[in-house]
Formats: C-alpha cells, sequence, structure tokens
C-alpha cells in the first residue's frame, strides 16, 4: 500500500510574537492555531509537539490491533496516552502509556504484542528519540 498524505504550516511574524496556523489535506485541521504560547506556555491552539503525541498514539494502537487481530485477538479497547518530552530545543523521549481490554489474552502475551508494535509502528520508526512503553490489561 502506498499513498501519500498533505498537511502545510503558515506562519506570521517572529518567533515569539508570531502566530502560525496548521491544516491538514482531510480539513481535520483547518487553519487551527498555533504559536509560542500554545507551544512553550498555555494558550488555546496545538503544537507540534501534540501533535507527533496524537500521531504516534494513533498509529500505536492501530498497529498493535493489526498484530492481535494476527494472533486471534481482538481488542475491545486500547487506550493510548502519548507523553512527548521535550528539553532543551529537542524531543528526548516519548511514552506510551498502553491500557487494553482484550478479552482470553495473557498479560505476557499481551505485552510481548505491544512491544512488537512499537517497533514496527511507523511513527515509532520514523522518531529518533527513545520511547518508553508502559503496558497493562483491563
Amino acid at each position: 500500500m502506498n499513498f501519500t498524505r498533505n498537511a502545510k504550516a503558515k506562519w506570521e511574524g517572529s518567533g515569539k510574537e508570531g502566530k502560525g496556523y496548521l491544516t491538514t489535506g482531510s480539513t481535520v485541521l483547518d487553519k487551527t492555531q498555533y504559536s509560542f504560547k500554545t507551544r512553550f506556555e498555555d494558550g488555546k491552539g496545538t503544537n507540534p509537539e501534540e501533535l507527533i503525541g496524537a500521531a504516534h498514539a494513533g498509529c500505536f494502537a492501530m498497529q498493535l490491533s493489526f498484530l492481535l487481530g494476527e494472533e486471534g485477538f481482538t481488542p475491545t479497547t486500547l487506550d493510548v496516552d502519548a507523553k512527548v518530552a521535550f528539553k532543551d530545543g529537542e524531543i528526548i523521549k516519548v511514552t506510551l502509556d498502553l491500557k487494553g481490554d482484550v478479552p482470553e489474552i495473557g498479560a505476557e502475551q499481551f505485552k510481548n504484542i505491544a512491544e512488537k508494535a512499537k517497533e514496527v509502528c511507523p511513527i515509532s520508526k520514523l522518531l529518533d528519540t527513545e520511547i518508553i512503553l508502559n503496558a497493562s490489561l483491563a
């Protein structure tokens, strides 16, 4: 399967006082605001690290669902919380906290399949940082 997805950013002004807008090809984000405040302080809008976290959590959950299916399991829910740690100008770590409800699977098998999903998830492979996975069953 081959495809290309697109997104665009528009920035106006200086780094600290300026503002920008993000739009995705699907228009789920449509001129969504981001700025210094939304990235480094508190403000209404988004930021690149939050979007990376959402992309990673979503990609990982879907990848895990596929791998569980290959082993004969269908998850009821996979709840993934991605924490993207930023320090001194770089993303230093992503922590994925996974809580799964998967009927008839043992905890050890679930953790092993989740570790494999972390390794083969396309977003995990893209990121050049430490990725920590905490996996538990409901």
